[in-house]
C-alpha cells in the first residue's frame, strides 16, 4: 500500500498570518517554527504506517516552501485558489513521486496529533471499501461538554461534534453541539468531538473538487460537509483521547498553550 500524507500550509491566515514559521518553544527549550512540529507529527505517523509512505507539504506560498525545504522537508506547490485543506490535497497528487492508494490530510497547525489517530483513519480507510474518506474523532470529556455549553450559551463558537450510524458512517457535522445535550444531563452516549484529521481516496478528492462547494459546508464552514453532500461516505475512526491536550495553532494566543502541551507529550512518551 503507498500512502501519501500531506501537510497543506498556507501563509495567509486571518486570525494568525504566516502561522506556519512562528516559533514554538519545545521540550528542548529551543523555538522552531510551527511547521517542523507538524512535519515530525507526520515522521511519527509514517513510521507507524504500513507499506510506502510519503510526506509532504502542500503550500502555495514561495516563503513557506523555502523555509520547508532548508529544514529538509519535501514540498509540493499547490494553487492559492485551493479553499481548503482537502482541495489542497487533491492540488498536491500532481506533485507526488507516486501515485498512492491513500493520501492522509495531517493539518499544518496540528502539530499535537497522535501517530496512532492517524494509523487509526488510515487503517479504518484501508479496510473498508465502501468508504471514500474517513476522519477522527474522541469522546468529549464531561469538562469538554462543559465547555462547549459555555460557548454556546455565550454565543461563542466551539469544537466541532459529530454523529454517525451504528456502522461508523458519519451522519454529520456541526460546530452545534450534536445531539442535543441538555445543561445538567449526562448523555445516552458519549458527545463525539471531531478532530481535524482525514484520510481520502484518490478518487474522492477528484470527486469533492468536481462537486464544488456545499451549501452545508459553507454555512457551517466545515470542509468535510462537502463529502456528505455530495453522497461520498465518510467513516468515522473512534480514538482514545491522547495524554495530551490536542491544541491546534489558531492564534497567537495558543503558542503557550501548544508549548506546554508539547512538553506534556515528551514527558507522556517517555514513561
Amino acid at each position: 500500500m503507498k500512502i501519501a500524507i500531506v501537510i497543506p500550509a498556507r501563509l495567509a491566515s486571518t486570525r494568525f498570518p504566516a502561522k506556519p514559521l512562528a516559533p514554538l518553544i519545545g521540550a528542548d527549550g529551543v523555538a522552531h517554527p510551527a511547521i517542523s512540529y507538524t512535519w515530525a507529527a507526520a515522521q511519527a505517523a509514517a513510521a507507524a504506517l504500513p507499506g510506502q509512505v510519503e510526506c509532504v507539504i502542500a503550500t502555495d506560498d514561495a516563503r513557506i516552501a523555502d523555509a520547508c525545504a532548508a529544514m529538509g522537508m519535501a514540498v509540493v506547490m499547490t494553487p492559492d485558489t485551493c479553499l481548503n485543506g482537502t482541495e489542497r490535497c487533491a492540488a498536491a497528487l500532481a506533485g507526488l513521486a507516486a501515485v498512492p492508494d491513500i493520501v492522509v490530510n495531517l493539518q499544518g497547525d496540528a502539530p499535537l496529533t497522535p501517530a496512532a489517530m492517524v494509523a487509526a483513519v488510515v487503517d479504518m480507510l484501508a479496510a473498508r471499501p465502501d468508504l471514500a474518506m474517513t476522519t477522527a474523532v474522541v469522546p468529549a470529556s464531561p469538562a469538554v461538554l462543559a465547555h462547549l455549553q459555555a460557548d454556546a450559551a455565550a454565543g461563542r463558537v466551539g469544537g466541532t461534534t459529530a454523529v454517525c450510524a451504528r456502522d461508523g458512517r458519519a451522519l454529520y457535522f456541526s460546530k452545534s453541539i450534536i445531539p442535543h445535550v441538555a445543561p445538567g444531563t449526562t448523555p445516552v452516549q458519549p458527545l463525539l468531538l471531531h478532530v481535524g484529521l482525514y484520510a481520502y481516496r484518490p478518487a474522492a478528492l477528484a470527486d469533492y473538487v468536481a462537486a464544488g462547494p456545499a451549501p452545508l459546508e459553507l454555512q457551517e464552514g466545515l470542509e468535510q460537509l462537502r463529502f456528505l453532500y455530495a453522497g461520498l461516505p465518510v467513516g468515522v475512526a473512534q480514538c482514545a483521547a491522547p495524554a495530551w491536550e490536542m491544541i491546534e495553532l489558531n492564534n497567537p494566543t495558543d503558542v503557550p498553550l501548544i508549548e506546554a502541551e508539547l512538553a506534556r507529550r515528551t514527558l507522556a512518551e517517555s514513561r
